[in-house]
């Protein structure tokens, strides 16, 4: 990514070209072919596939085109979605958040543990503590230099670990009072769609507009391209890092809280490798591992097209789950491969 063609203003042969929140790139007559191909892979491709994937399915087995499967699969993929959404922001700028499905689990048993007190206090303490667990992310890797791998793993383990001591090594399992406003953010719904979906929306419709309509956006995508460069064009490298990994936990404690209020329960085995789906949803997506590039609306198609797998791997019955990692690994590796191949000259994005 070139930071200043990010940061210009959309004039001469420059456009804002993905929707809800894509990078930047150019349109003009002097961009190859190679380049423009390269940028339609990254922000339709994966659509592309989801459509091809669920179309097959629908003619093949005849119960997955039903508005029963669909409630499901969405309400399924929310969590993760919430979860993506913060990871994409990170990967953006070049970083990588391990601590998600920790933190997802520990907002999930904070929230079940609040929730006696009623909706705010159950959202409010996960929020707090999954907050500052991704700010301390943040400045530890912004502030002291730390590498994201090393400081989100730490985060990893330590998220783990007080989860299972709040609840005696797992023994205790704190329950959300039935019939509660909380209960009721898990488990409601607006014409037969579930709240978590209406939630996960909304925050991505947020995170577009936010990567493609403010300066803040703008500096993330800087930020990736060249982290030395954005600091010698005088954006706020180290703040943008702080606030993407405070967001990361944020996110991902919200989406635990939330699961929470679903299961009416504060379960302490969820998560466990979520960091992964997450990772793996917004490459598949068209996010760039190395930053620089990517959109939200690429991560939601992501996140929707492993959530059909998963279902299409029930649909069969004779496979376990253990394939979804399968193909969701041979999904991967094959955008990766394309965006090797398609990106090499990326000096538009």
């Amino acid at each position: 990514m070139n930071p200043t063609s990010s940061l210009a203003s959309p004039g001469k042969g420059t456009t804002s070209s993905a929707p809800l929140g894509g990078a930047p790139g150019r349109t003009g007559p002097g961009v190859s072919g190679r380049e423009r191909l390269a940028a339609l892979v990254r922000s339709q491709g994966v659509l592309a596939v989801l459509l091809l994937v669920v179309v097959i399915a629908s003619f093949v087995y005849p119960t997955f085109a039903t508005l029963d499967n669909a409630r499901g699969v969405t309400v399924q993929a929310s969590f993760l979605a919430i979860v993506a959404l913060g990871m994409t922001l990170v990967i953006i700028t070049g970083g990588i958040d391990l601590s998600v499905g920790s933190v997802f689990a520990l907002g999930g048993v904070l929230a079940a543990w609040a929730s006696q007190w009623g909706i705010v206090p159950a959202l409010l303490v996960p929020l707090v503590v999954c907050g500052a667990i991704g700010l301390v992310n943040g400045l530890l890797i912004a502030r002291a230099g730390m590498a994201p791998f090393i400081v989100t793993l730490a985060s990893l383990l330590g998220a783990r670990g007080l989860l299972l001591a709040l609840t005696d090594e797992g023994a205790t399992t704190y329950l959300v009072p039935k019939g509660s406003a909380f209960a009721t953010l898990g488990q409601g719904s607006v014409g037969g769609f579930g709240y978590p979906i209406l939630v996960a929306l909304v925050l991505f419709g947020a995170g577009g507009l936010v990567l493609q309509r403010t300066s803040f956006g703008q500096t993330l995508f800087a930020v990736g391209g060249s982290a030395d460069a954005a600091t010698l064009m005088g954006l706020p490298v180290a703040r943008a890092k702080v606030t993407v990994y405070l967001l990361s936990g944020l996110l991902a404690g919200l989406a635990g809280a939330v699961n929470a209020a679903r299961l009416s329960s504060g379960v302490t085995i969820v998560g466990a490798g979520m960091e992964l789906d997450a990772i793996a949803a917004v490459v598949i997506g068209g996010t760039l591992l190395v930053g620089g590039a990517g959109s939200v609306s690429g991560t939601l198609w992501g996140v929707l097209l492993l959530a059909v797998i998963q279902n299409l791997i029930n649909q069969i019955g004779s496979l376990n789950s253990s394939y979804q990692s399968v193909v969701s690994g041979g999904f991967l590796v094959l955008v990766v491969v394309a965006q090797r191949s398609l990106s090499r000259g990326r000096s538009t994005v």
